[in-house]
């Protein structure tokens, strides 16, 4: 079978479509059949070396997929069932064998592009507006890095939780995918602290959630109400990892939380379920619908990290292993 894999840390472009052994399953996995593959910040990030995790090279990329259940083995799935899953990394191929914890019924209302999108953005979205944020119904929550997987699926999780969302972008274009994924408000990231004191009356948000970093952190504590809360996601921007001055913190009473999914949920049994099924309801009535950007082929997953490192990609960038 086919499979993208990384023989060398050599960034995306040096990323290779690879005949492979068919996966063997374990006691504990379901083997899926392929349709769909998300691309993902880590993958950009694996294909140069560059993640906290560090397989054995030559592996396969890949962190969230769709596809149809072959062989349930010891799960409730049955063959042919509709499925989504997500890994730290292994999934860019035609098969794969998925540990049943990280395999996940796909509503029928989703493709299956789109239940590649879902797994891990959605989950990070959860994870960070719930568990860490403590969102709760009438927040309002200030998203960075917007039009991207993780903003878009923030912003759709926080409506999920009706909660009041501000997009930050930086293209015009850019704020119309947001306000597509549901975000109430879009603001330019020019001035955006000024914005925000505007749209929310002088009082801030309650939670900001960046993907972001770099020289947008301070001007997001700024824009945090009393008790506000800054979960921070990861540092797309390329800017650097921003520092904090702690007396900021003691002014407002407000938070700066870390938001680490994948190595919290990877190591809870049941902990990824817990969140597709509080998802799952959202996704039934619409309000979770993952905005599916460009699309490529197998051969094609490196230039879709190269797009992705460029921040042209909008939405949630797919690979279809089947048409």
């Amino acid at each position: 079978m086919r499979a993208v894999q990384v023989e060398a840390p050599d960034g995306p472009t040096g990323l290779k479509v690879n005949d492979v052994p068919e996966p063997s399953p374990g006691p504990d996995d379901v083997l899926v059949e392929v349709h769909s593959v998300g691309v993902s910040f880590p993958d950009l990030l694996l294909s140069k070396g560059e993640y906290q995790m560090k397989p054995e090279m030559p592996f396969n990329v890949g962190v969230d997929f769709a596809g149809v259940v072959l062989d349930p083995g010891s799960s409730d799935f049955v063959p042919g069932q509709r499925v989504a899953g997500v890994s730290g990394w292994g999934n860019a191929a035609e098969r794969v064998a998925s540990p049943r914890a990280w395999t996940f019924p796909l509503p029928d209302a989703l493709s299956f592009d789109e239940g590649a999108a879902l797994p891990m953005n959605y989950l990070t979205a959860q994870f960070a507006l719930k568990d860490r944020g403590g969102i709760t119904a009438g927040n309002t929550v200030l998203v960075h890095g917007a039009a991207g997987g993780v903003g878009t699926a923030t912003i759709q999780v926080a409506k999920g939780y009706a909660a009041r969302t501000i997009a930050v972008v930086s293209t015009e274009e850019k704020a119309q995918v947001a306000r597509a994924a549901g975000a109430d408000e879009a603001v330019l990231v020019d001035g955006f602290k000024d914005a925000v004191k505007q749209l929310t009356g002088g009082r801030g948000v309650d939670i900001v959630l960046d993907v972001v970093g770099g020289d947008l952190f301070t001007d997001s504590l700024r824009s945090l109400a009393e008790q506000g809360r800054l979960l921070v996601v990861g540092f797309a921007g390329g800017q650097g990892i921003p520092e904090v001055k702690v007396n900021r913190l003691l002014l407002n009473n407000i938070d700066v939380r870390g938001v680490g999914w994948g190595a919290y949920a990877m190591t809870r049994a049941d902990f990824m379920q817990q969140q597709w099924r509080e998802l799952v309801p959202m996704i039934e009535s619409g309000v979770v619908k993952p905005p599916i950007g460009a699309t490529y082929e197998m051969d094609g997953f490196g230039q879709a990290l190269v797009d992705m490192a460029e921040r042209k990609t909008l939405g949630k960038s797919v690979v279809r292993v089947r048409a």
